[in-house]
């Protein structure tokens, strides 16, 4: 390869234009000669030139341990040299650049600096105050509030002026000049108090004077909430209201800041200076109250009383609801009571005066007593207030009753009774319509005071072979039938004569005294709570006799009843006037309750249920035994 580098270069030498034109100033046969042995040797150099050719290019694919140099390796080194030195170039121009900047950060701020939210980045000191004081000069703050109104503070309402104390220089001086650079990435931020002020009396009494301070014009927010009850809505949810009173202390501090920045618009719902609804119209309880409200005023109660009916719907009912913080709907219980009440007032027939077409053709008006419908109010009104919590409604409710009488309507005892005419001493007894019993009898003493006293009362109860205890005596009866506390009726075997007048002067402690017969048959017909009427009728006392007592077939029908008349209980005639009104308490001589003699056994004689009865005896009565005397 080197020969033929060098006959490449001996080649190339004999080209030279010297070479040439020596050789041309040759004779001919010398240029043919040389011309032939020009020709030969290029043909040869051609050979050759062919051959380092392909020597060449083995040695440029030869690597570089070959030591054949030249090739990629070679280029690779120079382009990498090229680019070395043009990256210096750059940081040489660009250390050049920044070292310029720096110098120049010497005067102005870094980038990105803000001094009191306001943009100062490549400002002197002098163009910062210059920009503050413009901002200052004609200075309006908008605030924005809710209901799309505005308010807005000027630079006159507060006296608000610029004041400069070096701060500014000061900064411009702590910044380090050849890291402005990092500052790109990491701005600083100054707040200074000195460089703007205002009169504080002047801004506290031009903020408080804003509309959205004054509680008379400006609202608090309302919580969403039940709306009052409707017929045709019932109840609905009244959604929550944004209030629009805002909160003076939140104001102040953001209104505050935005004149330090000399920001020309705040909102108060973006500073969040107005309280917010606890309960919106989406609140899960809200909603279920409604619906439970909704529930127990849709409640409709229909009571009924015989012919009569009463109504109990949403109208008065929703008066008596009250909501519950768990979302339940409760009940007034005291007004739930007082409806109660007013049922019983109205419906109640116990302790009202009866009127009663007497057997005697007569109509009489018996005042006093304990019979007639009674309402157990208490009861009523824990089951009234648990249908209406429930949401059931009911038709043609019976009220819970603590005593029943036979029918509802002006005369409540129906058409089964026992009529007692104290003045003729003379009863009958009525059973569906029928005079099952009629007899003479002897009631209370006069002469001692123990007069039988008038009234309507239910049976309490009845009892075979009881023993009737009082002061100094015992005494065994077989059919016992108390109906107005201890006073009652029984068989009085001891007695030879019945009716007239003997119990003015010779009568019982108060009990009415029958002839045995009349007694049994009376205790197998009745049952406890029908109605026993004591009355006085004058006109209809019977002479004093001594022959032995009688007891009259009883017809088959009663009397028709008759509307109220004008009061007609008569006084009898005797030595004195027998008491209408039960006695408030037992006379002393009467006897104790009478007991059932432990040899003797269960009465004998079921009790016939009176029908449509009461279910219970009197509240006066009980199982007690007589306040007065069976003798």
């Amino acid at each position: 390869m080197i020969d033929g580098l060098e006959r490449k270069e001996n080649l190339k030498g004999s080209q030279e234009p010297g070479q040439l034109a020596e050789n041309g100033s040759s004779d001919r046969g010398g240029r043919g000669r040389s011309r032939a042995r020009g020709r030969s040797r290029r043909k040869g150099s051609a050979a050759e030139q062919a051959t380092v050719t392909e020597n060449q290019k083995s040695a440029l694919n030869q690597p570089e341990a070959s030591g054949g140099g030249g090739g990629r390796f070679h280029w690779g080194r120079k382009q990498t040299a090229i680019a070395v030195g043009a990256a210096a170039a750059v940081l040489v121009i660009g250390g050049i650049s920044y070292a310029g900047m720096s110098s120049r950060y010497k005067r102005v701020f870094f980038p990105g600096t803000e001094v009191n939210g306001l943009d100062v980045a490549g400002k002197t000191a002098a163009e910062a105050q210059e920009m503050i004081a413009q901002g200052i000069n004609g200075y309006v703050l908008t605030i924005e509030e809710r209901g799309e109104k505005t308010e807005q503070l000027s630079q006159e309402d507060i006296g608000l002026q610029a004041k400069f104390d070096g701060s500014l220089e000061k900064i411009i001086a702590s910044q380090n000049p050849f890291a402005w650079g990092i500052r790109l990435f990491s701005p600083d931020s100054y707040k200074i108090q000195t460089m703007m002020e205002y009169d504080e009396e002047a801004f506290e009494a031009a903020l408080k004077a804003m509309e959205c301070f004054d509680e008379e014009t400006a609202k608090g927010p309302e919580n969403a909430h039940l709306s009052e009850y409707s017929k045709e809505n019932g109840y609905i949810i009244v959604p929550e209201i944004e209030g629009t009173l805002a909160d003076y202390e939140i104001v102040e501090k953001g209104v505050s800041e935005a004149i330090l920045k000399l920001e020309t618009r705040i909102s108060l719902e973006e500073l969040g200076a107005y309280a917010e609804p606890e309960i919106t119209a989406d609140d899960e309880t809200l909603n279920t109250l409604c619906e439970n409200m909704n529930k127990a005023a849709g409640v409709t109660i229909t009571y009924k009383f015989g012919d009569q009916t009463e109504t109990l719907s949403g109208d008065r009912i929703h008066e008596w609801l009250t909501p519950n913080a768990d979302g339940s709907a409760g009940v007034d219980s005291g007004k739930v009571s007082a409806y109660v009440k007013e049922l019983a007032d109205k419906y109640n027939t116990n302790h009202k005066s009866k009127t009663l077409k007497t057997s005697y053709g007569k109509t009489v008006t018996i005042k006093g007593g304990s019979y007639g419908w009674k309402i157990n109010q208490a009861a009523e009104a824990d089951e009234l207030a648990a249908l209406i919590r429930s949401g059931e409604s009911q038709s043609g409710r019976e009220p819970v009753y603590s005593q029943k009488a036979a029918s509802h309507g002006a005369n409540d005892y129906g058409d089964t009774y026992v009529e007692i005419n104290l003045t003729a001493q003379h009863l009958f007894f009525y059973k569906n319509g029928s005079l099952l019993v009629e007899s003479d009898f002897v009631s209370g003493n006069l002469s001692k005071g123990w007069g039988t006293p008038a009234g309507s009362f239910p049976l309490t109860y009845k009892q075979r072979d009881a023993v009737l205890k009082g002061e100094n005596y015992r005494t065994p009866v077989d059919y016992w039938m108390p109906f107005n506390g201890g006073i009652g009726m029984h068989d009085a075997k001891w007695r030879s004569s019945f009716g007239s007048t003997i119990y003015k002067t010779g009568g019982s402690h108060g009990c009415i005294n029958l002839p045995h017969s009349a007694a049994k048959k009376i205790f197998e017909n009745i049952s406890a709570g029908m109605p026993v009427l004591c009355y006085n009728l004058e006109g209809t006392e019977k002479p004093p006799v001594q022959e032995k007592p009688q007891e009259t077939e009883p017809s088959t029908q009663a009397p028709a009843p008759s509307q109220p008349s004008t009061e007609a209980e008569s006084k009898p005639a005797g030595p004195s006037k027998p008491s209408e009104e039960a006695p408030s308490e037992p006379s002393k001589e009467q006897p104790v309750q009478p007991t059932k003699p432990a040899e003797t056994s269960a009465p004998t004689q079921p009790e016939t249920p009176a029908p449509e009865g009461p279910a219970g005896p009197s509240s006066q009565g009980g199982n007690g035994g007589p306040s007065g005397p069976a003798a």
